[in-house]
């Protein structure tokens, strides 16, 4: 038997715009609202991510953060 999907919690998020953009198509294109699409996404990260392009994604964005804030 399935798990029942309850959204059981809610936060407060800031997202640059691009970001929110390409959230917003996935989720349209997957047929999700946002929260479901992050649901998703967050469940199975360990199978939708390449981890090497991950480290090296997040380590360009962290040294951009700083200058982006500006």
């Amino acid at each position: 038997m399935p798990k029942r999907f309850r959204l059981t919690r809610r936060f407060p998020v800031a997202m640059t715009e691009d970001g929110y953009r390409r959230l917003k198509r996935f989720s349209s294109d997957a047929g999700l609202d946002e929260g479901e699409a992050l649901s998703f996404l967050f469940e199975n990260f360990s199978s939708v991510i390449h981890e090497e392009n991950l480290t090296a994604r997040l380590r360009l964005f962290n040294s951009e953060l700083d200058d982006r804030k500006r």
